[in-house]
């Protein structure tokens, strides 16, 4: 019997019909006609189209084992070099394993080349962040934070921070039980990067609530831009803005106890907030997207950095004893594995043309694995970077963890120091194996599977706390042992 319901059902089925046997084939006659188009127009690397819109985009960004390049890279470069075309987030992109290519794209910024991420990072980061800023915008908020952490502050300020929030963290440590250590180091880093940034001190309930904000927000970043109520990205917007309200607060307070006749308290530049309050004429927006920046930059990289490096260490007990091996681990871990930047202006490199106005990827992971440049690549060798001579030893070329050039990582120093200093603490009083059998995967951001499980059991019968009042960097004789990790 006839009804209105089957009949719009009828209709509507009957015009999907239409859509996929119509519409679609003419969308991809479009789409590929114009591909050819521009191809004919250059001497474009070779590669493939992918799907209509999307392109190759699922391909590339296929989990896969961090210690590799993944099954897409491997098979796009074995089949066209290691500078090939493809259609990545939506745009003609030209991907590049040349770290040649990769180096020039870095050291030309803003004069071939410009950041350029998906509009759904900026969303969530804000239109100020330094990590979709370019021209001078960028360049007077990277000057705030450089000299913020300049080497003089670094000793005199973010060093002895640094050691306090570590030796925090692993005085909380059981012997024997199973524990999260990516879980840890996150909340190691986390501590320490609400300190230097608003001088929020750890266990406080402000900071736990900011710092439970921040991993939903965290979330967001790396998940499908839906904005939709419930998903992880709407979340993730939400949590952005309680997080400014907070910074807000803070920046509202120190306001007030800076311009009142009875201010205690910090310095109004021991941190970044005061320090971007006394040296800079950002607006509230800017500084407020500066420091939420800052928070995930500082991080995130530091924390699946020291992640990386006591998975790696749990399997190498000679490496332990040296502690060799933070640039070993930035290589292996690869926890920077890619950078968007766009075309700015036509380039030709080694015979291929680079058009104005598409994507470029330099792609980092596909270098420091590259067998052509470090010997065995996939190994954990921390013994070659003990001489720039030696073979599989790193060039200027071929090792970029923190990017480089004008938008050269400006945490990468501090970095460096959290990881030093947090593997010399857990060395000098734990060993440590694996709980059960974890790996570390590129999401693309890099996560272990099962949040790395190890259990630990110490080694000496000197306690934390002493470690605490001696105060590692007070005693000069040691100092120098932090130049040679």
């Amino acid at each position: 019997m006839w009804s209105p319901c089957s009949f719009l059902s009828q209709v509507v089925e009957e015009f999907l019909l239409f859509l996929s046997l119509v519409l679609l084939p003419l969308l991809l006659y479009t789409y590929l006609t114009k591909w050819k188009r521009k191809k004919s127009k250059y001497n474009l690397p070779p590669g493939r189209v992918g799907w209509p819109f999307v392109g190759e985009t699922f391909a590339y960004l296929e989990p896969h084992v961090a210690t590799s390049i993944g099954q897409f890279m491997e098979h796009h470069i074995s089949r066209y070099g290691k500078i090939y075309r493809s259609n990545l987030f939506g745009k003609p992109t030209i991907v590049s394993a040349d770290a040649g290519l990769n180096r020039f794209v870095l050291q030309n910024e803003g004069r071939l080349f410009e950041c350029s991420y998906p509009r759904s990072i900026g969303a969530i980061l804000g239109k100020w962040s330094m990590l979709v800023l370019v021209g001078e915008m960028h360049r007077e908020m990277r000057t705030i934070a450089v000299n913020f952490m300049s080497s003089s502050r670094l000793r005199a300020l973010l060093l002895p921070e640094v050691e306090h929030h570590a030796l925090l963290v692993l005085g909380t440590w059981m012997e024997g039980s199973p524990f999260s250590a990516q879980e840890e180091v996150k909340k190691f880093t986390f501590n320490l990067m609400a300190k230097s940034i608003m001088s929020m001190d750890p266990g406080e309930a402000e900071t736990e609530k900011l710092r439970r904000e921040y991993i939903t927000f965290m979330k967001g970043i790396v998940s499908p831009p839906l904005n939709f109520p419930g998903t992880p990205y709407s979340k993730a917007l939400k949590s952005r803005t309680t997080i400014l309200s907070a910074i807000e607060r803070k920046m509202e307070e120190r306001t007030k106890k800076t311009t009142g006749e009875n201010f205690e308290g910090v310095k109004d530049d021991d941190d970044l907030l005061g320090w971007a309050l006394k040296q800079s004429n950002f607006s509230k927006e800017q500084i407020l997207d500066l420091l939420l920046s800052m928070l995930f930059a500082g991080h995130e990289t530091s924390s699946v950095a020291l992640a990386l490096a006591i998975f790696f260490l749990e399997g190498c007990p000679e490496a332990v004893r040296k502690l060799r091996v933070i640039n070993e681990t930035l290589r292996l871990g690869n926890v920077v594995r890619f950078l968007h930047r766009k075309v700015i202006k036509h380039v030709r490199y080694k015979g291929y043309d680079i058009p104005c106005g598409w994507k470029i990827l330099p792609v980092f992971d596909a270098v420091h694995l590259d067998s052509t440049m470090h010997e065995d690549p996939q190994k954990f060798n921390p013994w070659r970077w003990q001489s720039s001579s030696s073979s599989g030893a790193a060039t200027a070329n071929s090792f970029m963890p923190y990017g480089g050039g004008p938008r050269l990582c400006a945490g990468s120093e501090l970095a460096k120091l959290e990881i030093a200093i947090f593997l010399h603490h857990l060395v000098l009083n734990f060993r440590w194996e694996l709980a059960e059998p974890d790996q570390a995967l590129a999401l693309p951001f890099v996560d272990f599977q099962k949040g790395l499980p190890i259990k630990v059991h110490k080694v000496t019968c000197d306690t934390l706390i002493d470690n605490v009042s001696k105060g590692f960097y007070e005693r000069g004789k040691k100092r120098e042992n932090f130049s040679a990790i």
